[in-house]
C-alpha cells in the first residue's frame, strides 16, 4: 500500500480539525478544538483502484501570534489548504501557506478548500480572487465539515492528484 503524508493548512479557526474529524471518523463536533502543534491521522481509501494510506497532518492554524514550522511540512506529498468561507482573509493565509509549502517541499499537489459551505449565506470570499486561482491551475472546492457535503471529495481529488505524480 502507497503511504503520503497530507499536510492540513489554513488560518486559524478555518475547520482544518473539523474537515479530518468528518473524513476519519465521519463525526461533526460544534464545540471548537484548538490544534496546539499537529495531530496526525490516518485513513486507507481507493483511489482509482489503488490502495492508499493518508497520513493526516493537521497542523495548528496560523495568525499574527503563530506561523506553521517548516519542519512540520517536511516530506510532505500534498496539502489541503483550508479557507473559512465566511472570513475573506482566511483566503489569503492559504495562498501564503501553498507558498511557503512550494518553497520548503517543492511543486506538490494542493487543493483549495473554502469551507463552511453550510453558511454559503455569510461568505465573504472574493469571487475573482478564486477564479484568478483556478486560471492559475489551483484546484478550488467547496465543503462543509458540519453536513459532510465536499469533505471526501476534496480528500479524494488530493489523493488522486498524489497518484498521478
Amino acid at each position: 500500500m502507497i503511504q503520503k503524508k497530507v499536510c492540513m493548512l489554513g488560518a486559524f479557526a478555518v475547520g482544518k480539525t473539523s474537515l479530518v474529524q468528518k473524513f476519519v471518523r465521519s463525526v461533526f463536533s460544534e464545540k471548537y478544538h484548538t490544534t496546539l502543534g499537529v495531530k496526525v491521522d490516518q485513513k486507507s481509501i481507493t483511489v482509482a483502484g489503488q490502495d492508499l494510506s493518508l497520513m493526516i497532518w493537521d497542523i495548528h492554524g496560523e495568525d499574527e501570534f503563530q506561523k506553521v514550522r517548516a519542519s512540520y511540512l517536511r516530506g510532505a506529498s500534498g496539502c489541503l489548504l483550508v479557507v473559512d468561507g465566511t472570513r475573506g482573509t482566511t483566503l489569503n493565509t492559504a495562498v501564503s501557506l501553498g507558498q511557503l509549502t512550494e518553497e520548503m517541499v517543492g511543486k506538490v499537489p494542493r487543493v483549495l478548500v473554502i469551507n463552511k459551505s453550510d453558511l454559503r449565506q455569510d461568505w465573504e470570499i472574493d469571487k475573482e480572487a478564486l477564479t484568478k486561482l483556478t486560471s492559475q491551475g489551483w484546484t478550488v472546492l467547496e465543503s462543509s465539515a458540519k453536513t459532510g457535503e465536499g469533505v471526501q471529495e476534496a480528500f479524494t481529488v488530493l489523493a488522486g492528484q498524489l497518484l498521478s505524480r
